[in-house]
C-alpha cells in the first residue's frame, strides 16, 4: 500500500514546529512535521491546509516545495511532500502528544520517524 502525505515545515525565529504522534497511533510517540494522508480529489496544498487546521486549530499559508522523500515501512509506503509554511496563528495540540519549536542544533535530541530522517539531514545542511 502507498499513501501521499503532506507536511508543513513552519519556522519562526530560527526554529521549526515538530509534534509528537499519539501513543494510539502507528510509530507512537515519535515526533514528525505537522501533516497526514491527502485525501480523494485533494490537492496537496489543500490536504496540508485541512490537516493543520484540523491537528493545530492553525491556518498556513503553503509556499514551495522543501522536499520530497519515498519511505518504505513494514506495513506501508509513504510519499511524503514537505512544504514551506507559515502561519499568524498559535498552534494547539488538537490530537499530538506533545509539540515544541527546535533548532535544527537540537534535531538529534529527538527520535523522529524514519521516513523524516533525509528531511532533517537536508535541514541541519541547509542551517
Amino acid at each position: 500500500m502507498k499513501l501521499e502525505v503532506v507536511a508543513a515545515l513552519i519556522r519562526r525565529q530560527g526554529k521549526f514546529l515538530i509534534c509528537q504522534r499519539p501513543a494510539n497511533k502507528k510509530r507512537a510517540l515519535l515526533w514528525e512535521f505537522v501533516g497526514g494522508k491527502v485525501e480523494q480529489g485533494e490537492t496537496l496544498p489543500q490536504a496540508l491546509k485541512r490537516e493543520c487546521r484540523e491537528e493545530l486549530n492553525i491556518d498556513v499559508r503553503v509556499g514551495g516545495v522543501f522536499c520530497e522523500v519515498t519511505h518504505v515501512y513494514p506495513d506501508v509506503t509513504v510519499h511524503l511532500t514537505l512544504f514551506n509554511a507559515d502561519t499568524a496563528d498559535e498552534p494547539q495540540m488538537l490530537e499530538h502528544n506533545d509539540m515544541r519549536w527546535i533548532t535544527p542544533a537540537e534535531i538529534d535530541s529527538y527520535e523522529f520517524c524514519p521516513a523524516d530522517e533525509d528531511i532533517l539531514r537536508r535541514i541541519k545542511e541547509a542551517s
